[in-house]
């Protein structure tokens, strides 16, 4: 006769935290999407329901494509994202390898400013940024927001955190074979180091596609405005009360970071597991 094992009661209070945070992390995001399926008359019914009574789903998110240049908003997202994301690699790698893997005087304290760096919430600078864009006359352009976020103090950290444990005998092996310093960051460490590279990547995209403080200073022209900017300006011009046009504007919007994250979540997982300690 088999005998039946129970989970342990410390594996349930486990599984059921994690499903309650779960739930609450996603019943947003559930309201949001049922919301761009409703016609007007349900949004404020007392009573909930996922699936509308009358499907309103084609004419709410027509009117968000159409109504507003929503997609021109999801394009400069874009550029704005993979240009600060290509800056940021470009920056953080060299930095991160030198801090990792070469000997020098004043590594330490370096390092030290990197952690302070990640302590500092980007709001900090917004005014003296504000400043300096307007005397070089940036503001207004995809410049000011791109430029202000070349440097991640938290991309050093993991990418220098992924570095250190790859063996220096990497490192050793291809400066006999005549490789620079810049050679084997780009040709060496960055491909080692690609699942950090994605974990971050993740970060930073979904961060700056989701920025709305720095964009609502620095820039006015319609044509330059990011998502979350554009989707402000939506429900000012356009939508009015009807928030079924703007709760379908706000899951376009949203469905490009999810599917990013489900694409590449394992890369996400690998990387943040590897660069968290040494």
């Amino acid at each position: 006769m088999m005998t039946r094992t129970f989970p342990a009661p410390g594996a349930i209070f486990r599984h059921a935290a994690l499903l309650v945070t779960a739930a609450l992390i996603l019943g947003p995001f559930v309201w949001m999407v049922s919301l761009s399926i409703k016609p007007p008359g349900e949004i404020f019914r007392a009573s909930f329901s996922f699936w509308p009574e009358q499907f309103y789903g084609i004419e709410n998110y027509t009117k968000a494509i159409t109504q507003a240049p929503l997609l021109r908003y999801m394009f400069n997202g874009v550029i704005v994202c993979a240009s600060i994301l290509a800056l940021q690699i470009a920056v953080c790698a060299p930095a991160a390898y030198a801090l990792a893997k070469l000997e020098f005087a004043g590594r330490n304290l370096l390092f030290a400013l990197v952690l302070i760096a990640l302590l500092l919430p980007h709001e900090v600078l917004a005014l003296p940024l504000f400043i300096l864009g307007a005397k070089i006359g940036v503001l207004n352009t995809y410049a000011v927001l791109i430029f202000p976020y070349g440097v991640s103090p938290f991309g050093i950290f993991l990418f220098r955190q992924f570095f250190k444990t790859i063996p220096d005998d990497v490192v050793h092996a291809a400066r006999l074979d005549g490789y620079s310093e810049l050679g084997i960051v780009w040709k060496i460490m960055v491909p080692m180091g690609l699942p950090a590279i994605i974990a971050f990547g993740i970060f930073s995209v979904v961060s700056h596609w989701n920025s709305l403080f720095w964009p609502l200073i620095a820039v006015r022209d319609q044509n330059l405005m990011p998502p979350p900017l554009g989707i402000m300006a939506f429900k000012n011009e356009e939508a009015g009360n009807d928030y079924g046009p703007l709760m379908a504007a706000s899951t376009l919007v949203v469905a490009p970071l999810a599917i990013a994250f489900l694409t590449a979540q394992r890369w996400f997982v690998e990387g943040l597991a590897r660069g968290a300690v040494k």
